[in-house]
């Protein structure tokens, strides 16, 4: 009876380091599952963030080549107000001009055409709404004829560059006339 209750007493021992091997194998599964899940996240992560870097480095060339000539656009723009003012200032009727008139002239549309290729569109708002992302204004005027805010005259006209201002036009604004207030003599 004695050998019974020893062989009683170690299946129980066994069963019991049965038990306890099976829960630190199931605690290490678990553990090792919990890591994997942990690197699998960490590896999604750092490739999204790779794709995040890919595209904003994209947009960044992009916008590179987009806007590349922005500085150089912008330092001939004085070139083309000149040429168009020299234009209008010389005389149509003026014969002993008229050569050198067609030659600006001409030179001037080469020079426009040249810019539109690139994109460089011209802000022309005369008669248009004042628009302050496109326009500055530099004065109001008085005007019964126009509506308010409407644009009467442009000083220089504005540029953008591939859809960003590039120069904003300098106009002249149109505000209400102002009410005429009755003389003395009408009042009384």
């Amino acid at each position: 009876m004695a050998d019974e209750q020893n062989l009683d007493d170690q299946n129980l021992d066994a069963n019991q380091a049965a038990s306890a091997g099976a829960e630190d194998l199931t605690a290490r599964v678990q553990l090792l599952e919990e890591q994997l899940a942990t690197a699998q996240d960490q590896s999604l992560r750092v490739a999204a963030d790779l794709q995040n870097v890919r595209r904003r480095a994209d947009q960044d060339v992009e916008k590179a080549h987009k806007f590349a000539l922005e500085k150089f656009a912008g330092d001939l723009l004085p070139v083309l107000d000149s040429l168009e003012r020299g234009i209008e200032l010389s005389s149509a009727d003026d014969e002993s001009i008229r050569p050198m008139r067609e030659g600006m002239e001409l030179t001037l549309k080469m020079f426009q055409d040249t810019l539109k290729r690139y994109n460089l569109e011209a802000i022309d708002p005369h008669g248009q709404p004042f628009n302050a992302e496109h326009h500055q204004a530099m004065a109001m005027q008085e005007s019964a004829d126009v509506e308010p805010n409407s644009v009467l005259k442009v000083f220089q006209k504005g540029y953008q560059l591939n859809g960003r201002l590039l120069r904003p036009a300098m106009v002249v604004v149109s505000k209400a006339a102002a009410p005429v207030s009755p003389s003395i003599d009408e009042q009384a």
